[in-house]
């Protein structure tokens, strides 16, 4: 079963990670959850993951993903983020990989989250509302233009196949 939006491709996902500098013990939500990828890859290190999506599909997928990867410090929501994030109380970090109500979303975890956040951007839009919301909470730290290429034949040859870039917006707790 093919997913809208996903998943994740492994160098974004990455350089994400990296960002985010997850902890042994961190509490932390993935927000815009889709194919569970990430919520899977912090449940490796994170104490627990709050994995949220406002699609019925998205997080049965992704439930089947965690069940897959044999992780059970994954709890999922669907429903939307503003609505979730208001019950889950104090993280140490969150993703963000869908951009409904951004800004909303942003000012709660401004509050919510102790460490880093990272949001994921594949449009302009959302990187400009991302970077604006960060920098109107004071929380904004950078934002990274990645482009990932990928090697592929031609003619007995190999060239490099571009795959969209992606914008890593990071933002945290006293980063103004």
């Amino acid at each position: 079963m093919e997913l809208k939006g996903g998943p994740t491709q492994d160098e974004v996902m990455a350089v994400s990670l990296a960002k985010l500098g997850i902890l042994p013990g961190d509490r932390v939500a993935d927000i815009g959850c889709g194919t569970g990828k990430i919520a899977v890859a912090l449940s490796e290190t994170a104490e627990r993951v709050y994995a949220i999506d406002r699609r019925s599909e998205a997080v049965a997928y992704a439930r089947e993903a965690a069940t897959r990867a044999g992780r059970g410090n994954i709890e999922f929501f669907e429903g939307d983020a503003v609505d979730v994030l208001a019950d889950i109380g104090r993280l140490d970090a969150a993703f963000v990989g869908g951009s409904r109500r951004l800004p909303e979303v942003l000012d709660l975890l401004a509050d919510q989250v102790r460490g880093r956040i990272v949001v994921n951007a594949v449009m302009v839009g959302t990187l400009q509302s991302a970077i604006a919301s960060m920098q109107r909470l004071g929380i904004f730290v950078e934002a990274v233009h990645l482009q990932v290429s990928r090697s592929a034949g031609i003619a007995g040859g190999v060239m490099f196949k571009p795959i969209n870039p992606v914008y890593i917006v990071v933002g945290g707790a006293g980063c103004s």
